[in-house]
Formats: structure tokens, C-alpha cells, sequence
């Protein structure tokens, strides 16, 4: 979906006989469909030309079964010595857990990245953002465009492993920092970005809503206090840790004085960084993300606009997601396929 954003023809190969395509196929937008029996020999050789022809192959596949298909890495770069060949899988293309069954929320798992999110109590799932998409789908994406940079500046393509744990890990290279300063704890709930900090944290207004305030800067916390109503110098503002948990007590108290919209009328769009948590009906309403058209509706259905912004070659929805199969004439017309 980010490739085709940002103007690339991907071109998806499916099973024929596959069902899907359509607006509310959001993360499948903006791509052209061929379905293929790669039983077949002849519709086998189809796919051997299309991919002697792409920039990237992108495989999500446990490791060997491309192989077992007879379009493994090493037959396609014999055919197209440019290639990239993406590779994307959970556990990577090798180590003991290589060929195992798993899904996000085991791969965050192994990387410690679900142990560090959570309450003092368990850890707290974080939808499938840090492993799928976080540590997956944005370290492919960035492998292959690299990957890409040097096939355009040598003709040598490559293979790009893409393995979920080794992306959820690399998004940990914060706390790994923080840790080998001595200013993060392995138990969750005792650190400045986990819940433990009475300035960077959640609170409940009087109706139940919620609202995030996060000012780690002296200058920004003390706008916060007096925001609030209180002297800054009796407030605890270091980084040690010590009287956080009393001053959360208090703030806690102090935010459901107020509704969340009577907290947005008094601090939103100051320094004391401040925001409403919303959901995302609200997001997508809310007079800054509708300025900056963060979100689209093709067809009526709603999701997000192409991220992030170019000044010079803008992205673009090119289309729902297709039927499988319903441009296969197309496509092979277009990479000159016989």
C-alpha cells in the first residue's frame, strides 16, 4: 500500500479463483491483480517473465515455500540480476524458530517490546502496530527502497530478510539507550515513558474521556502547573522518580474537575503538550487532521491519505483494491508479457 501511495505500479499475483477487491479493502488500495495457477507450467513461466521484468518482488511466505514453487531468490536473480527480492516473514528467513507458525503478538514477544508495554500488572497489547506494521511492514518497505538505491547504482539486486522480530527489536534501540544509561527499569510501570512519570501520561476527565499529557521539558511543565493551578516549585520535575506517584494522585484528582472538552479549551495548542485521546471517528473530525486532509474517503470509506507528504511528487490513492485477477490482460500488455 505505501509503495503504491507513493506511485509505484504493484502488481499482486493471486490464486485463481481468489475472492476480495473493493473500496473497504483499504490495505490492499491502489494495485492491479494477476491470478495465476502456478501449477501450471505455462502460467508459471508467465510469472517467471513478469518478475524478470519488476524492481521488487515482495514474498510473505514461511522461508522455502518460494523455493518449492521454483521461485526461489536464486532462480529469479539469475533471470533479473537487478532484482530486489523482499522477504517477509515473523521469525526471519532462518534461526530455530524460522519455520514456526506465529503472529504479531508472539514476535513483539520475543523482541521485549510487549514486556515494556503494559501496567505494573501485564503487559498491555498494542493492536498489531509494533510488529506488523511497525517492526514488519515499514523495515521491508525501507529494506527494499534502500536495497533498490543500490540495484539503480550497481545493477546487483539482492535478497532483503524482513523479520518482524529483528524490526520490533530495532524499535527498542531507545530503552536499550536509556537502560545502558541507567535511567530504565525492566519492570514495567516504573519508567518515564510507561506510566510512571505524573507528566507523561493518561488521565480521566469528569465524563469519562480521556486526555494525554506529555511535557518532559522544564519550560513545557511548568506552563502545565500553572496551567493547573499549581506552583511549579512544589511540583516534582526530575527524572529520578522520586514523589511521581503522589503528584500523579494528584493530577488525577485535578483532571476530573473538568471534561475533556473544557481541558481542550484550556490547553490544547499550548506548550504544555496536551491532546485529547480520541477515537478514531473523532480523529479523522478533528480540525487539524481535516486541515492537513490526513484522511481520505474513496468510495466512501474512510482511511488514512497517503503519509508522508513530498513537495515535489505528492502520493495518491490510484485506486481500491482490485478483484483478483481483473487486470491480468492489462498488466501483461503494460510489462510487454506475451
Amino acid at each position: 500500500m505505501l509503495l503504491s501511495d507513493m506511485g509505484a505500479d504493484v502488481v499482486r499475483v493471486d490464486r485463481k479463483g481468489a475472492m476480495g477487491g473493493g473500496h473497504a479493502d483499504v490495505l490492499g488500495r491502489g494495485r492491479r491483480s494477476v491470478a495465476l495457477d502456478l501449477k501450471d507450467e505455462s502460467e508459471l513461466a508467465l510469472c517467471h517473465d513478469l518478475i524478470g521484468r519488476a524492481d521488487i518482488l515482495l514474498e510473505g511466505y514461511r522461508p522455502g515455500v518460494m523455493e518449492r514453487l521454483g521461485l526461489g531468490p536464486d532462480k529469479a536473480l539469475a533471470t533479473n540480476p537487478a532484482l530486489v527480492y523482499g522477504r517477509m516473514t515473523g521469525w526471519g528467513q532462518y534461526g530455530p524458530l524460522a519455520h514456526a507458525a506465529g503472529h504479531d503478538i508472539n514476535y513483539i514477544s520475543l523482541s521485549g517490546a510487549l514486556d515494556a508495554i503494559g501496567t505494573p500488572q501485564s503487559p498491555v497489547i498494542p493492536l498489531n502496530l509494533v510488529g506488523d506494521f511497525g517492526g514488519g511492514a515499514l523495515y521491508l518497505a525501507f529494506g527494499v527502497l534502500a536495497a533498490l538505491h543500490h540495484a539503480r547504482t550497481t545493477g546487483e539486486g539482492q535478497v532483503v530478510d524482513a523479520a518482524i522480530v529483528d524490526g520490533a527489536v530495532s524499535l527498542m534501540a531507545a530503552q536499550h539507550q536509556l537502560a545502558a544509561a541507567g535511567l530504565w527499569s525492566t519492570r514495567r510501570g516504573q519508567n518515564l515513558l510507561d506510566g510512571a512519570a505524573h507528566f507523561y501520561n493518561i488521565y480521566e476527565c469528569a465524563d469519562g474521556k480521556h486526555i494525554s499529557i506529555g511535557p518532559l521539558e522544564p519550560e513545557f511543565y511548568a506552563l502545565l502547573c500553572e496551567k493547573l493551578g499549581l506552583d511549579p516549585a512544589e511540583m516534582p520535575a526530575d527524572w529520578s522518580g522520586k514523589g511521581w506517584e503522589a503528584a500523579r494522585t494528584r493530577f488525577e484528582a485535578i483532571f476530573k474537575e473538568k471534561t475533556r472538552e473544557e481541558w481542550c479549551q484550556l490547553l490544547e495548542g499550548t506548550d504544555a503538550c496536551f491532546a485529547p485521546v480520541l477515537s478514531y471517528e473523532e480523529s479523522a473530525a478533528h480540525p487539524h487532521m481535516r486541515e492537513r486532509g490526513s484522511y481520505a474517503e474513496p468510495g466512501g470509506v474512510r482511511q488514512p491519505a497517503p503519509a508522508p507528504r513530498f513537495s515535489r511528487t505528492p502520493g495518491a490513492i490510484q485506486g481500491p483494491a482490485p478483484v483478483p485477477g481483473a487486470d491480468r490482460e492489462a498488466v501483461l500488455s503494460d510489462w510487454g508479457v506475451s
